[in-house]
């Protein structure tokens, strides 16, 4: 993006105070959400009901005018239901193609998990490939593309889990969890006074412009190190069997890079990989028998990680 970097920063700013009025007391979860689509990567959010996914996704939409679509899935939907059809044209004599709802810029699968797998892989492969491919013709997706997928933890009656090789489709996985006090009054407040308006401040063709820039964020070689040390000790560790992949390494990558820019920085710190590896590998990691046995949890093994691989203290001097 070319222009004064002071200009893009602003409209970053303003894009995460425009969605903090949908969502009150949850800013690091929306800088996560926002890095992750200025990384070019999609998002599941696992949380109960009512915490406010499909809230934050929503806004982020209105935020950024992009067009939205939203699928509740459930059992019944089918592939076409989601990359669309074709469709026979009488007058024409030619089958015609009929986009399906993906067919945009952000798309919200909400609860993912309580549809069938092969409607699942539907989407799964759209996120990987950015195409539609309906009766052997492939369409590409409109840029930008992302896809934040919502699923529920409790009442698992009837769902579906995503197997390990589709959850690596996700930059991040997250939850949002339940509001302080503080915020849960502030949003029985502004419940009571109507529906906050989310200005949009940001147009698709400057948002691309956007993700162009944090891409552009400078890591040292140190940083690079770091990343790919933090990865190997979770493939290491005793208690997992299944540590994260290359995937990860690049998506721990490129958020690093996207948090350092909402944070006004055109440089990686140790700082900005600790802030991201979390949300980018929990979904990557499947603990082993040792694990259930001595009830050790996937956060534990990231915290021990972060805490045992040491930091670099040299990294804003290119080598």
């Amino acid at each position: 993006m070319t222009g004064d970097k002071s200009d893009e920063y602003r409209i970053v700013s303003a894009v995460i105070s425009e969605v903090k009025k949908a969502l009150t007391g949850k800013e690091e979860c929306i800088r996560k959400v926002f890095a992750a689509m200025l990384a070019g990567g999609h998002v599941l959010i696992e949380d109960v009901p009512g915490v406010g996914k499909t809230t934050l996704a929503v806004a982020f939409s209105e935020a950024l005018g992009l067009k939205t679509q939203r699928v509740q899935f459930t059992p019944d939907i089918q592939p076409s239901d989601i990359v669309g059809f074709s469709m026979y044209n009488k007058s024409t004599g030619n089958f015609e193609y009929r986009p399906g709802p993906v067919m945009c810029n952000l798309f919200l699968a909400d609860e993912i998990n309580r549809t069938s797998p092969k409607t699942q892989s539907a989407l799964l492969e759209v996120m990987e490939e950015g195409k539609v491919t309906v009766d052997g013709v492939s369409r590409p997706v409109p840029d930008p593309f992302f896809v934040i997928a919502t699923q529920n933890p409790k009442g698992s009656a009837g769902t579906q889990l995503l197997p390990e090789s589709q959850l690596d489709r996700f930059m991040i996985s997250l939850t949002i969890g339940y509001p302080d006090i503080k915020s849960e009054i502030l949003i029985a407040k502004n419940k009571s006074d109507g529906k906050a308006e989310v200005n949009s401040v940001c147009s698709r063709q400057t948002f691309v412009g956007l993700k162009e820039a944090a891409g552009d964020v400078f890591v040292h070689n140190h940083i690079y190190t770091y990343i790919a040390r933090l990865v190997q000790a979770t493939r290491s560790n005793p208690y997992v069997e299944l540590g994260v992949s290359p995937r990860g390494t690049i998506a721990t990558v490129a958020m690093a890079k996207a948090f350092a820019y909402i944070d006004e920085r055109n440089y990686v710190t140790p700082k900005d990989v600790d802030a991201v590896f979390a949300d980018v590998c929990a979904h990557r990691i499947t603990l082993g028998t040792k694990a259930r046995v001595s009830g050790v949890k996937v956060s534990d093994v990231l915290e021990e990680t972060l805490s045992s691989v040491k930091k670099p203290t040299t990294f804003s001097v290119r080598d």
